[in-house]
């Protein structure tokens, strides 16, 4: 989740970064949703190996660190995002795409309406 600063044509200021904080806690309902252009300096960071929230070296974390030492913006995105590092994610995102695909996805539409009934 980001604490969010300024905002101009869609391109937001990050002023900081939780990883997978509590609902109650979350600085904002905006994600960082795994899509990155990172600066050379965060592999010196993970290369430190700290540990953080599940007792994992989270790139989220070493990305956070260099807020305030060089600039740090998102981009809001409009679309569809699916939590590949779930089960029932990935079995979503995979079934979206083979529904959108042009060369079978009417095919496969049926075929998945014949599992369900």
């Amino acid at each position: 989740m980001i604490s969010p600063g300024g905002e101009k044509d869609r391109v937001v200021e990050v002023l900081g970064l939780v990883e997978k904080p509590p609902m109650a806690e979350a600085p904002s309902d905006m994600i960082v949703c795994g899509r990155y252009i990172l600066q050379p300096e965060v592999m010196g960071l993970l290369a430190e190996k700290q540990v953080g929230t599940g007792g994992e070296i989270q790139l989220t974390d070493s990305m956070a660190r260099l807020i305030g030492r060089q600039p740090f913006h998102a981009v809001m995105f409009d679309g569809r995002r699916f939590d590949c590092g779930t089960k029932l994610g990935f079995v979503q995102a995979t079934v979206r795409l083979a529904l959108d695909d042009p060369d079978f996805g009417s095919e496969f539409k049926a075929s998945l309406q014949q599992l369900i009934e």
